[in-house]
């Protein structure tokens, strides 16, 4: 279902994600849904705090891992920050409130919201997190349906961003 944009940055020390993380927040809409995926530690969370730093969200940011979501309204649009991880069955979706909250009026960020392929949105913007040996992060960013790939192109406009295209992507 891809749409084709696929951009990628590379970044040596958490501050540096979490400043490319933060030139996404002013492009963020209502309903807009960010899955984030990686190992333990690659730094999804951190990427969440540098958004919610762009949000203008005062609260310290934490990962939800044992809340599997919480709530950040302080800002500039309500983030919500879902972690899967500890979750095993599709259903226990519901039990959390998924599907309202994504649907509702703020922004969504699903850390291993691959491990339900099937309750992700139509439209969602995928950020894959990896570390290589020296700890530096690569952070690619790939659109899936029309609002993601709108809010993926403007992002990465943006030239603090400073995203590159992937090679071999066409868009």
């Amino acid at each position: 279902m891809t749409t084709g944009l696929t951009y990628t940055r590379k970044t040596t020390s958490p501050e540096a994600t979490k400043q490319l993380a933060s030139t996404l927040a002013p492009y963020l809409h209502e309903g807009d849904v960010i899955v984030l995926s990686g190992d333990l530690g690659a730094g999804k969370t951190q990427f969440v705090q540098g958004v919610a730093a762009g949000l203008g969200v005062r609260d310290q940011v934490t990962s939800p891992t044992f809340n599997i979501l919480l709530e950040y309204p302080g800002g500039t649009l309500p983030l919500y920050h879902f972690d899967l991880y500890r979750l095993e069955d599709p259903d226990e979706l519901e039990d959390i409130g998924y599907f309202e909250t994504i649907d509702g009026g703020g922004a969504s960020f699903v850390e291993w919201g691959e491990k339900f392929p099937s309750a992700l949105p139509y439209g969602y913007l995928e950020i894959a997190i990896t570390v290589d040996a020296d700890g530096n992060r690569t952070v690619r960013a790939q659109s899936f349906g029309d609002r993601a790939r709108q809010l993926l192109f403007v992002w990465a406009k943006d030239s603090k961003s400073r995203l590159m295209k992937a090679a071999g992507c066409n868009g």
